[in-house]
């Protein structure tokens, strides 16, 4: 109980530096911009190529049960409802973490076992702003942007395997898509995966930036870094749902 009730303080002041050090410059916007691109731009087909398997399976998926009660035109609307509000977040999030969870503990772990920090430390360049608030504001910030990517691919997958099966117009379907998806799901699911992308960078660069024990030590950071943020990511999604249904039944 002490050991974890010392690694709950230790965690808990990570996030409060890195909470100060956004506030407080100076900014490393060079890096900023690279991160946004490594996150970003390098998981466009990942992420794209998953989110169009799951949208023509999971379309594939409920037609039989929504065909046996005669309600198959309600296929689009059931898509796009769990699409937006749940399965593009969450495919996305647990995609970056394992990929970037992965990379960001990897590599940090790998600087702090070879000094690199400790000499950034020494030479006075704020390593703890460069290294770990850039990455996790790049996350925060592309997270959301990733998530309405997916959830436009995997309906446009959704669309093609309802086109197949019932030949019904590109305009139906979009139009079923916006009567069906609100403000508030859209507006949920990117406050959702701005919570997921904090969420996965805080993890990642505390099991890298708290990395010991040599190259063993890189390993065990980039496998917790991954597992810790897929648990964190299934707690947020649950607790996150508790609130929405709040705002959906007043």
């Amino acid at each position: 109980m002490k050991k974890f009730l010392i690694q709950l303080a230790a965690i808990s002041r990570f996030v409060g530096d890195t909470i100060r050090y956004v506030f407080k410059g100076p900014f490393e916007f060079r890096e900023l911009t690279r991160q946004c691109y490594l996150i970003g731009y390098r998981s466009f087909f990942l992420i794209g190529f998953t989110s169009f398997i799951a949208g023509i399976v999971f379309t594939r998926q409920s037609r039989p049960s929504l065909a046996s009660f005669g309600a198959e035109s309600w296929l689009p609307s059931l898509v796009s409802q769990a699409v937006v509000r749940s399965l593009g977040p969450l495919i996305t999030a647990l995609i970056c973490a394992g990929k970037l969870g992965s990379n960001i503990g990897a590599e940090l772990g790998s600087m702090r076992v070879s000094e690199q920090i400790d000499a950034m430390e020494v030479s006075g360049t704020r390593p703890f702003s460069y290294l770990v608030v850039t990455r996790v504001i790049a996350a925060t910030m592309m997270l959301p942007i990733l998530v309405m990517y997916a959830d436009t691919i995997a309906l446009l997958g959704s669309y093609m395997m309802v086109n197949m099966i019932n030949k019904s117009s590109f305009q139906l379907f979009v139009n079923e898509v916006a009567v069906s998806v609100t403000y508030l799901d859209i507006f949920s699911s990117l406050v959702k995966s701005a919570i997921f992308g904090f969420a996965i960078g805080i993890v990642g660069c505390y099991a890298g930036y708290n990395t010991s024990g040599g190259t063993t030590g890189v390993g065990r950071a980039a496998n917790t870094a991954v597992v810790v943020s897929m648990v964190f990511i299934f707690v947020i999604d649950l607790v996150s749902l508790q609130f929405i249904n709040l705002f959906r039944t007043t």
